[in-house]
C-alpha cells in the first residue's frame, strides 16, 4: 500500500491544500507543519502557475501573489526538504503539466520523490495523455492521481481501473472556489467507480464549512478543501496561522467523524 492510500486507512481523510509561496515560502512550511498537527491526513502543495485553468478568482490570485513574491519550483522543493525533516504527513503536488514540462518532467518527479512527495495531481493533463507523465512516476514511485468529474460518466470506470493512491472526484462542473451548496450526484460517480476498483474516492472543488466537508466524507472516502484555506491565507497575511490551524482543525474534526 502506497504513503498516499495509507492516508485513508484509518477511516475518513481530510485533505486541504494551499498554494505554495503564498504569501511565503517560510509561512507554507509553517502552514504545512500546522496542518499536519491540526490533523490532515494527506496535504496538498500546489506548485503556482500563470494560467491555472482549473482554478477560480482565490486560487488564480494566490498564484500571481506567490509568482510575484519570486516563488520557483526549486525553491518550493527546497521548502518541501525542510518540512520533511519535520513530518513524515503523506504529501502531494498539485501543479499544471506546463511546469513539470518546463523543468523536465523526468527531472520533476524523480526530485519530487527523493523528497519524499507521495503523490503527483495534474488537473489539466487528460487521462488519455498521462503517459506523458506516467512512465516516470511508476519509476520513482510516486503516485499519479487521476480526477473524475461529473461529465466523466462513462469515462469513470476505465479512469478508475488504472488510478493510483486515490480518485480526486471534482464535485462542480466549473473551476475550483467556495460553493453555498453541492448539487451533484456525488453517489453516482463513486457506485461508477465501485463497480471496478476499491480505490479511495476524495472529494474537492466547492468544500467551506464542516457541515459539507461531513456531508461529502459520508458519501465518499475524503474532503479536499483549498479555495476557503487560501481565502484564509489572503485575507490575514503572513498572520494567517491561527486562523488557518483552528479551520484545519474544524475540517478534519468534522471529516473524521462523519458517518
Amino acid at each position: 500500500m502506497t504513503k498516499t492510500r495509507q492516508a485513508f486507512a484509518d477511516g475518513k481523510a481530510f485533505i486541504p491544500f494551499l498554494t505554495a509561496g503564498d504569501p511565503n515560502l517560510d509561512i507554507t512550511e509553517t502552514l504545512i507543519l500546522e496542518m499536519a498537527a491540526q490533523g490532515a491526513d494527506l496535504i496538498e502543495i500546489g506548485i503556482p502557475f500563470s494560467d491555472p485553468v482549473a482554478e477560480g478568482p482565490v486560487i488564480q490570485n494566490a498564484d500571481e501573489r506567490s509568482l510575484s513574491a519570486g516563488t520557483t519550483t526549486d525553491l518550493i522543493f527546497d521548502m518541501v526538504e525542510r518540512v520533511r525533516q519535520r513530518t513524515d504527513v503523506p504529501l502531494a503536488f498539485m501543479t499544471y503539466i506546463n511546469p513539470v514540462f518546463t523543468y523536465g518532467s523526468d527531472r520533476f518527479v524523480k526530485r519530487s520523490a527523493q523528497l519524499g512527495v507521495d503523490a503527483l495531481i495534474v488537473p489539466d493533463m487528460p487521462f488519455e495523455e498521462k503517459g506523458e507523465l506516467q512512465p516516470y512516476c511508476t519509476e520513482y514511485g510516486v503516485d499519479l492521481v487521476s480526477l473524475i468529474a461529473p461529465t466523466s460518466k462513462e469515462r469513470i470506470r476505465m479512469i478508475a481501473e488504472e488510478a493510483e493512491g486515490f480518485l480526486y472526484c471534482v464535485s462542480s462542473l466549473g473551476v475550483t472556489g467556495v460553493r453555498s451548496a453541492i448539487t451533484t450526484d456525488v453517489g453516482e460517480m463513486i457506485s461508477l467507480v465501485r463497480e471496478v476498483s476499491d480505490i479511495p474516492c476524495a472529494i474537492g472543488f466547492g468544500i467551506s464549512t464542516p457541515e459539507q466537508a461531513a456531508d461529502m466524507a459520508a458519501r465518499a472516502d475524503g474532503a479536499i478543501v483549498g479555495s476557503a484555506i487560501v481565502r484564509l491565507v489572503a485575507e490575514h497575511g503572513k498572520a494567517c496561522g491561527p486562523y488557518v490551524s483552528r479551520y484545519v482543525k474544524e475540517m478534519a474534526d468534522a471529516v473524521h467523524n462523519a458517518k
